[in-house]
């Protein structure tokens, strides 16, 4: 992947270290800074959620308890920043919004499985 396709040089200065982090090798962006500590805590509970699924699905070999737990990843993933686009190159009130956003998909995600129970 080329610098300009990342959006930002890989040249160490703060703004990269800010927007990126390694983990073996492999480079994450990082949760978008300007959320709110709350919805940031939301939002992560989603994603381990859905993190956990998608490990609780595989091993039940149940294809689509996977797909449905790596959707919900990735709208956590999105609402925090980490997937779509970079939050340094938007306005903090439409990342704000983003995160609301995502989190408000996430929560009538549960409504719908928490309904999906209580009918079986």
């Amino acid at each position: 992947m080329t610098n300009a396709k990342r959006g930002a040089a890989d040249d160490g200065s703060a703004d990269d270290n800010e927007r990126w982090m390694v983990i073996n090798g492999r480079r994450w962006r990082r949760t978008d800074p300007e959320l709110p500590e709350e919805l940031v805590e939301r939002l992560k509970s989603h994603l381990g959620r859905g993190r956990s699924g998608v490990g609780v699905a595989k091993r039940a070999n149940d294809d689509s308890a996977v797909a449905a737990s790596r959707k919900r990843v990735g709208i956590a993933k999105h609402g925090l920043g980490e997937r779509g686009p970079y939050w340094w190159e938007e306005p903090v009130a439409a990342r704000i919004q983003r995160a609301h956003d995502a989190l408000q998909e996430l929560d009538q995600l549960d409504a719908r499985t928490d309904s999906d129970a209580d009918a079986d």
